[in-house]
């Protein structure tokens, strides 16, 4: 049994340590993903793990967190809710409680099909109103593009990925960069990527080198779509500009690449190529609390 060790704190970055520990061993290779030792995940984190199962031929093996209050909020999350049906779990999990989070927006959620889309989108409305203007301190027309923008993410598992997703949104202390609330949502899947999608319309770009890194680029900074109608392909424009106006972050990964829109608050690289193999994509987004200067 190869184990494989989660990092005590989980996030799109450190995800990377998971995958570089995965990518010598085939897909059919029984694995224990050990996550006794983690104290912490991002919505990134979370939604990455359960899209990590999905890619093995057997269910992997699972060791929750061993800290009752990392365990007990990723119970809150519904982790744990989808996870019986991808992982063998081992150890203890902790009892599913009808309260949630105060500060969670919306727990882990599936996505397959455009009535998921709409559902997700509606039962966030409410809560995005009061956080957008009340801990993020934006004015209050930036919950029309918040919606668009959650639900342009969740489009992107119905048309590109041919399976299902997952999205989760929650507004936390970013204290690591910042030491104020962020929202963070976090889609990812399985699916084909952002490669094989445009592949698949014909709409590769007439140059000679095509891998992960150039899809990435053509798909997420250049707004091209596997469809030739026009006009389509406007999803990624379109969230590119409401984090723009409200200096968001945006990471899209997909295959062995991924690529970032960097606001000034974060020292993340533009792009990365040749990183560790993952299928599908997956996608972060995470918008600021707006500070008087």
């Amino acid at each position: 049994m190869n184990v494989i060790n989660v990092p005590s704190s989980l996030d799109d970055q450190t995800f990377e340590q998971v995958l570089d520990q995965l990518a010598p061993l085939p897909a059919d290779e029984r694995v224990l993903i050990d996550a006794r030792n983690t104290t912490w995940a991002s919505p990134f984190g979370l939604t990455a793990l359960l899209t990590l199962a999905q890619t093995r031929q057997e269910k992997p093996q699972f060791f929750p967190p061993e800290k009752d209050d990392t365990a007990s909020y990723w119970s809150r999350a519904r982790f744990f809710e989808y996870a019986d049906d991808l992982f063998d779990i081992k150890g203890r999990v902790p009892s599913p409680r009808t309260e949630r989070e105060s500060g969670t927006l919306l727990e882990l959620t599936p996505v397959s099909r455009s009535d998921d889309v709409h559902t997700v989108v509606e039962r966030i409305k409410d809560k995005a109103a009061a956080i957008i203007t009340q801990n993020l301190h934006l004015e209050s027309r930036a919950v029309m593009g918040f919606a668009m923008t959650l639900s342009e993410a969740c489009q992107n598992i119905v048309e590109h990925a041919g399976r299902g997703g997952w999205v989760a949104v929650q507004n936390y202390n970013y204290r690591k960069r910042m030491g104020r609330h962020v929202v963070q949502i976090a889609v990812c899947d399985a699916g084909v990527g952002i490669r094989q999608s445009l592949e698949s319309g014909n709409r590769r770009p007439l140059t000679e080198r095509w891998d992960d890194g150039v899809a990435l680029e053509a798909a997420v900074i250049q707004a091209t779509s596997r469809f030739p109608e026009h006009g389509r392909g406007q999803g990624f424009k379109g969230i590119r500009g409401y984090l723009n106006k409200w200096q968001g972050k945006l990471v899209v990964r997909s295959g062995t690449s991924r690529v970032a829109i960097v606001p000034a608050w974060d020292d993340d690289v533009a792009r990365r190529d040749k990183i560790s193999p993952m299928p599908g994509t997956q996608l972060l987004i995470m918008i600021p609390e707006k500070v008087d200067r």
